[in-house]
């Protein structure tokens, strides 16, 4: 087969992407309220802002944003995780960043699968969060057997998606059939299955362990537990959640608000209580619930640089120190203002980021830089301060594990939350994987360099071919 017979990467990623949203809108009819609020906010945000609109344009960034969104999954095993490392490969997404969630009281570690290039992500940027069950935090070490041999005996995957999986692997892609059929197969395993793998006595054992330990060892297949629209104003959505009788979750996670966004502030609603039937021991079922699948929005800001990352770590630190958000929200307000007041210390205008080296930028020419010939390369201070050069917050792709772990403990109930002793095993985590993941601060400085390097190459180019 010809390779320009193969549907792109891309492609094949932007129709799982909305076969995914889909389905879960079928399966969560709350997720289609929230992608209509998210939908108005948004459009309000632009309307009310029209250099926010503009710059979205100028980077051709405005058309992804209906489209943002992630989901997240969490798998039992190893050879789960190895496998869907390929099957994500197929649609052009790749494993970026490690995350140990232990530390938060979530036996899981973690990374991203997403696109890595700046045209793979304009084309569509879905991302799935995936998590790997660490058993051996559990204290339980006949359940944590039993556990093993119940994920042992299940089959995430089903053949038509192994079969495809392996074909593009074989050949470097897919044609369209293969490609259409291999969305429909993969979808499969993201799907809700409400009569579980095991008894309610087995679940209640696992949910005792701890409740995400129970989602993941008692169904057929990872469910996707989520998916994410990405707002523009997450504050405003958090306040008309209840207008849409949707009840938000107390606390938003992340960086408080800011005039600048920086990295991933998030919120979500509830976990729905789903009924579900177990096996009983005449092979029959028995009627029960669970609760795993919640809606979530994102507002991303600025990546930042490992400078950056380090200020917000200790800002982010400092206000837990003085106040810790409790599951049940009841002192929301009181956390709300203890990270404002720590966040005093981060700048807050694009200028003074980028002066400080705290985040990434993308750098293009201005109207002006276009119709200027330099003789020769000049500072990239100087470019700015001459009017020849502007500059662009380069969006956070990634997550940030404290709230990542925050959205899951709201969801396990006010009594969900445990502790671990904080074990993270990056390099367990990539032979499980079957690969290294890729450093996320590489990739902004990749594209951020690139940028000033193009900007470069077109304001000295015009003079050297004269």
């Amino acid at each position: 087969m010809k390779e320009n017979s193969f549907v792109s990467a891309d492609d094949i990623r932007a129709a799982f992407s909305a076969a995914m949203s889909l389905m879960y809108r079928e399966e969560v009819p709350a997720y289609g309220t929230l992608m209509e609020l998210v939908a108005k906010v948004n459009a309000d945000t632009l309307a009310a802002d029209a250099t926010l609109k503009e710059r979205l344009e100028a980077t051709d960034t405005l058309e992804r944003i209906s489209e943002e969104r992630h989901g997240a999954i969490r798998l039992g095993t190893p050879a789960e995780l190895s496998v869907m490392r390929r099957v994500f490969a197929v649609m052009g997404m790749y494993p970026v960043g490690y995350y140990d969630l232990s530390t938060a009281g979530v036996p899981v570690h973690s990374t991203a699968f997403r696109p890595v290039g700046e045209a793979a992500l304009k084309r569509n940027p879905f991302r799935v969060f995936t998590s790997l069950m660490r058993l051996d935090l559990i204290a339980d070490e006949m359940l944590r057997t039993e556990a093993d041999a119940i994920l042992e005996e299940r089959r995430i995957f089903t053949p038509g998606a192994i079969e495809l999986t392996e074909k593009a692997e074989r050949g470097g892609g897919l044609d369209k059939a293969d490609a259409e059929r291999f969305v429909v197969e993969v979808l499969e395993t993201f799907r809700w299955h409400d009569r579980a793998n095991v008894s309610a006595e087995m679940y209640e054992r696992l949910h005792d362990a701890h409740r995400l330990i129970a989602d993941v060892v008692s169904f057929k297949g990872p469910h996707i537990n989520h998916l994410t629209p990405r707002t523009l104003d997450i504050d405003q959505v958090q306040a008309l959640m209840p207008e849409y009788g949707i009840a938000p979750k107390a606390v938003v996670e992340g960086p408080p608000t800011r005039n600048c966004p920086i990295l991933l502030r998030q919120t979500s609603f509830k976990a729905l209580e789903e009924a579900v039937s177990f096996r009983d021991a005449d092979g029959g079922w028995k009627p029960g619930s669970h609760t795993a699948r919640f809606g979530e929005i994102e507002q991303r800001g600025i990546a930042l640089t490992p400078k950056g990352r380090a200020l917000y770590d200790r800002l982010l630190d400092e206000s837990r120190k003085i106040v810790r958000p409790s599951a049940d929200g009841s002192n929301a307000r009181e956390y709300g203002a203890a990270l404002a007041n720590a966040f005093d210390a981060f700048p807050d205008s694009w200028t003074e980021i980028r002066q400080a080296g705290l985040g990434y930028f993308s750098y293009s020419l201005t109207e002006k830089g276009r119709q200027t010939k330099l003789p020769g390369r000049r500072g990239l201070d100087s470019l700015i301060a001459d009017g020849l050069v502007q500059y662009d917050p380069i969006v956070y792709e990634d997550f940030l594990p404290v709230s990542a772990a925050g959205i899951f403990q709201s969801n396990l109930g006010d009594g969900g939350q445990q502790e671990f002793v904080a074990s993270p095993n990056q390099k367990r985590f990539e032979a499980d994987l079957g690969a290294a993941v890729l450093n996320e601060f590489d990739h902004y400085a990749g594209i951020e360099k690139a940028s000033i390097e193009s900007c470069l190459k077109v304001l000295t180019a015009a003079v050297a071919a004269e």
